[in-house]
């Protein structure tokens, strides 16, 4: 585990992204040196490769494959961008790493939370965040939000249907469950800046442990 390791978790139109790039500002003004980055992607392998996962042709994917090309991507991604970063002490936040697995593919594609996991475990080396924030979210409210931002990507998993998002969001609720030390929840029901800020209190209380 890596105290300096913060991930931003939660369904779709959660604003993960948005709540990323202020605490982002928040940490930098306050003289820590920040990376931010995304999952999957972030770096030009693992772009490639979510752009395989999230192309709305690719429908035929089956759950499996979609989970091993997402910790494919996490390793690649982890070993060149975010393991070195963390051992210069630097602070990095990334939208989305192994939750997103275990709430997508583990919970709400039926693989098994352990099992997806267990996919996981080989691809990370034991590199968990020392802090996760979910973003909490009515999924049928994430989902108007997309619907409503036309600027926003539009990918395969936006397409699937408000039940499969519903189970996402219960997988998370799980997740929370089990990893309460680590895993806080954000009511992201709110304007954003007062997501923000209450993401940022979560950051100020973990950071003076």
């Amino acid at each position: 585990m890596y105290n300096n390791f913060i991930t931003l978790e939660g369904g779709e139109g959660a604003g993960k992204t948005s709540v990323l790039q202020i605490l982002s500002d928040k940490l930098k003004h306050n003289g820590h040196d920040v990376v931010t980055t995304r999952e999957p992607g972030g770096i030009e392998i693992s772009e490639k490769i979510r752009n395989i996962i999230l192309e709305p042709s690719n429908d035929k994917m089956e759950g499996r494959t979609e989970a091993l090309l997402y910790a494919a991507a996490r390793r690649q991604h982890l070993i060149e961008k975010v393991l070195p970063a963390l051992k210069q002490g630097k602070i990095v936040l990334c939208d989305r790493f192994i939750d997103s697995s275990l709430a997508y593919q583990g919970y709400a594609r039926e693989l098994g939370i352990d099992a997806v996991y267990a996919i996981n475990e080989f691809a990370i080396q034991q590199c968990m965040p020392g802090l996760t924030l979910f973003l909490d979210l009515d999924p049928k409210k994430g989902l108007q939000r997309i619907q409503a931002n036309s600027d926003r990507e539009k990918n395969r998993l936006d397409m699937e249907s408000l039940s499969f998002h519903q189970k996402v969001y219960e997988g998370y609720c799980q997740l929370q469950q089990r990893f309460p030390n680590r895993i806080k929840k954000i009511n992201a029901n709110q304007p954003l800046e007062k997501v923000g800020e209450d993401a940022w209190q979560s950051i100020a209380l973990y950071m003076q442990r």
